[in-house]
């Protein structure tokens, strides 16, 4: 009597879960993998034979499950091979074995197909011809199983097979942007996951070299220590992704933050004073992941070699130690490296020197790959190496490419120590999205995009600026080090600051450069700083940053270097709003150094000239200013610059005095999203009701200009983002925020309660402590107030909220958002920034706003 299917249901769970019970050690990861596999064959092969299946057909299992392997999750590819034509019968009792597969709880991923169906598709689709290179006979007619094994291999073309997959692998890394090196990795898609192996073992079979790591060292393709190393990073990214599996209890491959933590403790990993569990974890992964990365072309380019045979072209001769064949640089001999260390660096050089050679031979790759040791600290203290390095990086061609080798094959690290020391270190900051080193190479990128030609359109400021740079490698330098001191406790700026003085100084820099090189990496975040936390329009705040960078050449080579870092940060830190911010700082304080320096009320006077002639085009009086202006006094002047003074000219004319609400809402400059411009009678809690409006409509305010005139209105200008806003919509958006704004500030109904948005999963996981930070100006007449926490809807809000229930007056905010950092800093004044006690009370208040 057959076992009902709810007991054959729980008798499954139970026996999986007894194979996943107190995983916790990768040594176990595929020998776990391999007796879930048995288990589910024995399970399937009997429920086949319950079924009293036609002799004709064959179960086989396809794919993962054709391997042999399947993780806790994973879907359970089976082909069931049909015979040539099949009864309907037949098609009956596998449409029922297939429902009842179901019904037993297996995730089955099937097809169903005749000989000649498997043959046609395969033609087709080279997935499907990937799965049918994985098949194992579970149950049913051998002698059509092997009739398909045999048939898919004579059909199989095995050099298109191989050009195919190479452009699935390209497809599949432009999908995660090329980089190993993200903060939530997918362990089986992204470069130097599990897809990557399992791609060299199918182009492996299609070879007929085998089907494992032993056969491709049989047939000479990996060294004894290359397998043993490969294996293991096979068995650490297993490992990782079982335990995604029954972590997340569903097929999960990305190692989201939401899992790294309990993944850590499932590993045995515990906070230490000098990095978190998680952080010690996703080490492991990277290094694994680095790993593939390294072998992988290797084995690509001799699997190649075994399939085209030896290229047909002459070697041609570059020098001593390096051929050119074809689009190849190879070694003279293999004892290159061993004879001649210093070739290490000059294979990198070569690569730039002849921009046709793109690939790096296999067999110089192994010699390279195995000469990593020679890089000591002789290596680095011998002046020819240093000497070679530095050219490296003058090179007009080929910067960014060959760093990004030399950090793949392990050779960055190495000739820079504290560079390695950073290799795949994570950033718990909520706004990077790569590990430290990636991020840096990133930046790299970026400075070399401004110099290239075919990117000048990216940034033609930039790239003007970079192109009349003197010198340009000590930017380089700069980026190389601004983030290096990172992950070792203390200010990463000064760290770095004494690593990249160190390093120019031994590199034989002159003291001018060397001074840059380290100033650059000390004051790398300081123009981002002044630019969104600071008033850029203020002459005061341009004169302090002008006397910090001294003259035009530190000026133009801190832009650059800023513009690169934040961009090198995630696409969604960078925007048009910050871009506008810094050029704005940048032509100011440009202009400060070159002689051209205005006192406050020249520049106040310059201001109201431009103002005044873009009112005129505009058809307005030349005294139709007159009446509001009368009402504004200097502050207004240097806090609006001319654009804006003439558009609330124009808006507010004739209306100025009247008791209505004006809400108005243009596009910012670049397109950024919308500037909105609130002017009324001031009311209490103004500031609190425009956030909570703005908030509860999905919209992030990034700065505002709160401003009160002599007479008691409130003029205030916010500046909005509006995510996934196109121009073409924007004229929808702005009807609705002048309406519905207008009428909730025309209304003055109690405050609402602020939205409770949700935490992101970064900050749940990996939550950033509040600060709360408060000064005078250097007038001694307002507070700064800085506050640093975790952004989620529904902040802004709260914080006004607390500053109106002390009777704080906001004069200006300044909104930052990193990521899911949020650095808002505000100018205020009030009587409780007076007292003491009060202050106390404030900064708990904030504190616990901030901890919501």
């Amino acid at each position: 009597m057959n076992t009902p299917s709810t007991e054959l249901r729980r008798q499954l769970q139970a026996a999986r879960a007894a194979v996943h019970n107190d995983y916790h050690d990768p040594e176990h990861a595929l020998p776990l993998l391999e007796q879930e596999a048995r288990l589910v064959d024995a399970f399937l092969v009997e429920r086949w034979q319950e079924q009293e299946m036609d002799s004709a057909t064959t179960l086989i299992a396809v794919g993962g499950y054709g391997r042999g392997q399947l993780f806790p999750c994973s879907d359970i590819d089976l082909l069931i091979l049909l015979p040539d034509t099949p009864a309907q019968a037949t098609l009956e009792q596998v449409e029922h074995f297939i429902g009842l597969l179901w019904d037993l709880g297996l995730e089955v991923g099937h097809s169903v197909r005749t000989h000649a169906e498997c043959l046609t598709e395969a033609s087709r689709d080279i997935t499907v011809q990937t799965t049918l290179l994985e098949t194992r006979l579970l149950a049913g007619n051998g002698e059509a199983y092997a009739a398909l094994v045999t048939a898919v291999f004579q059909q199989l073309n095995p050099a298109s097979f191989f050009e195919a997959k190479l452009l699935e692998q390209q497809q599949r890394y432009d999908r995660h942007q090329g980089s190993i090196n993200r903060l939530e990795p997918n362990v089986k898609e992204a470069p130097g996951g599990l897809r990557d192996l399992h791609m060299v073992l199918w182009l492996a079979r299609a070879c007929k070299l085998g089907q494992d790591w032993n056969s491709l060292h049989k047939a000479g393709m990996l060294t004894g220590q290359e397998m043993r190393k490969l294996k293991r990073a096979e068995q650490m990214l297993c490992s990782f992704r079982i335990a995604l599996h029954l972590v997340a209890k569903r097929r999960e491959d990305r190692i989201l933050f939401d899992f790294q933590n309990t993944l850590a403790k499932r590993f045995g990993y515990e906070d230490t004073t000098a990095s978190r569990a998680s952080e010690q974890l996703m080490a492991v992964y990277y290094l694994s992941a680095r790993i593939v990365a390294q072998l992988q072309p290797l084995l690509i380019q001799s699997l190649r070699k075994h399939l085209y045979g030896e290229a047909p072209i002459a070697p041609r001769v570059l020098n001593d130690r390096f051929i050119a064949r074809g689009h190849l640089l190879e070694i003279a001999h293999p004892d290159v490296y061993e004879q001649t260390p210093s070739a290490i660096l000059e294979t990198f050089l070569t690569l730039q020197q002849h921009p046709e050679l793109t690939t790096i031979g296999a067999s110089t790759l192994r010699a390279l790959w195995h000469a990593r040791p020679h890089i000591n600290a002789t290596f680095r203290r011998d002046p020819a190496n240093k000497a070679l390095f530095m050219q490296i990086v003058r090179q007009s061609f080929g910067t960014t490419r060959v760093m990004r080798r030399m950090n793949q094959y392990g050779v960055l690290g190495r000739y820079i120590p504290a560079f390695g020391k950073i290799v795949g270190r994570m950033q718990h900051d909520l706004f990077h999205v790569y590990t430290v080193d990636e991020h840096i190479l990133m930046v790299l990128r970026n400075l070399r995009r401004f110099a290239t030609p075919a990117f000048n359109h990216e940034y033609p400021a930039c790239s003007q600026l970079i192109e009349t740079f003197p010198r340009p490698e000590v930017l380089y330098l700069g980026a190389l080090f601004h983030d290096i001191g990172k992950g070792r406790g203390g200010d990463h700026s000064q760290l770095g600051k004494v690593d990249a003085r160190e390093f120019c100084e031994n590199h034989g820099l002159p003291s001018e450069d060397t001074d840059m090189v380290a100033w650059l990496v000390e004051h790398h975040l300081t123009m981002s700083s002044v630019a969104q936390k600071q008033d850029v329009y203020d002459p005061n705040t341009i004169a302090n940053f002008a006397e910090l960078v001294g003259d035009e050449r530190h000026l133009i080579a801190l832009y650059l270097l800023t513009v690169a870092d934040i961009r090198g940060t995630s696409p969604k830190v960078w925007n048009g709003w910050k871009a506008k911010l810094l050029e704005d700082l940048f032509r100011a304080t440009r202009r400060y150094l070159t002689g051209a320096t205005l006192t406050a009320n020249d520049a106040m006077d310059e201001r109201r000239e431009e103002s005044l002639r873009l009112m005129r085009l505009h058809g307005l009086r030349d005294d139709a200013h007159q009446p509001l202006w009368k009402t504004l006094d200097p502050v207004y002047f240097l806090r609006h610059d001319a654009s804006e003074i003439a558009w609330h000219g124009r808006i507010l004319w004739g209306r100025f005095d009247k008791a209505e609400v004006v809400v108005r809402a243009r596009p910012t400059e670049g397109g950024a999203g919308l500037q909105v411009l609130v002017y009324c009678p001031d009311q209490p809690d103004l500031f609190a009701r425009i956030c909570g409006f703005f908030e509860r409509s999905g919209y992030t305010i990034f700065d505002a200009k709160i401003y009160t005139t002599l007479k008691g209105y409130a003029l205030d200008s916010f500046y909005v983002d509006i995510a996934d806003g196109r121009d073409t919509e924007y004229r929808y958006l702005i009807g609705y925020i002048e309406f519905e704004l207008a009428q909730l500030i025309q209304r003055v109904t109690p405050l609402p309660e602020p939205i409770n948005g949700r935490l992101s999963r970064a900050l749940k996981h990996f939550p950033l402590p509040p600060q709360v930070l408060l000064r005078e100006d250097d007038k001694h007449k307002l507070h700064i107030l800085t506050l640093i926490a975790g952004d989620r809807p529904g902040l802004l809000s709260r914080i006004a909220r607390v500053l109106s229930v002390h009777s704080v007056t906001i004069h200006s905010a300044k909104i930052m958002t990193l990521g899911e950092r949020a650095e808002d800093t505000f100018t205020i004044s009030g009587h409780a920034l007076a007292d003491p006690k009060s202050l106390v009370r404030l900064e708990t208040d904030l504190l616990e706003t901030l901890r919501l």
